[in-house]
């Protein structure tokens, strides 16, 4: 495996850059990522694990990787295999032979896909780990001091964008939320006014008709409003 320059490893960051802050998908911007990863690197796969906060699990989410195998979903707990461990300690590992070291559990595997040398990095954000990338050769190598610092960078750069997304889908998700409730709270006065019912008939009747319907609250409120809007054109 040859080294790389330093104009690549630039090179790749300036690329990396770009691809966060454009309006891809995330799904389609974590591809990139791995796949220039994994260039740099000269690296025959590279794979982003992210963690779920929840169960406390990794699974990949992103990888370049075109083998079935090794594509096959899978799960690792916080603190198990190697890169459990690295979520766990919050520090990049390095391995000069997954085969010789008893912490990594995919030995079948690395056997039939002829990996040997693995850098395993922690993304993060604020201290916190969102997600481990990893990078397999297929020959024994060293990793250097520049080849973490490059895909540590490059995972922080990852960790950012991950959690820049996900910060405006919940904000999204909220906004979309306070706007069905002026809308159902708006059709449930109208409800109210017009069939001189109360407050908690009114939401009932909407309620009811959404699931009659097989229709979102929202949109029977929306119906309620348009409804009593050319009512009073007419």
């Amino acid at each position: 495996m040859k080294k790389t320059s330093y104009k690549t490893y630039v090179d790749t960051l300036s690329k990396i850059a770009k691809a966060i802050t454009s309006d891809l998908y995330l799904e389609d911007m974590l591809k990139l990522i791995v796949t220039l990863t994994a260039n740099v690197m000269q690296a025959k796969i590279c794979a982003l694990w992210l963690l779920d906060p929840q169960s406390q699990e990794l699974k990949i989410r992103a990888t370049q990787a075109l083998s079935q195998e090794y594509l096959r979903e899978r799960s690792l707990k916080v603190g198990e295999g190697i890169v459990g461990f690295v979520a766990k300690e919050k520090k990049p590992v390095t391995i000069l032979n997954v085969l010789e070291d008893t912490r990594y559990k995919e030995k079948k595997l690395a056997r039939r896909e002829g990996l040997v040398s693995m850098i395993s990095v922690p993304m993060m954000v604020k201290r916190k780990v969102i997600g481990v990338i990893n990078c397999y050769t297929t020959a024994v190598y060293k990793f250097t001091k520049s080849d973490i610092e490059l895909v540590s960078t490059i995972a922080n750069q990852a960790a950012v964008a991950i959690e820049n997304t996900e910060l405006l889908v919940k904000t999204r998700v909220i906004q979309e939320e306070l706007e069905a409730r002026k809308k159902i709270e708006k059709a449930k006065g109208i409800l109210m006014r017009d069939q001189k019912i109360s407050e908690e008939e009114a939401y009932t009747l909407i309620r009811k008709s959404s699931m009659d319907r097989r229709l979102s609250m929202k949109d029977i409120a929306e119906a309620i409003i348009l409804a009593a809007e050319l009512k009073k054109k007419f």
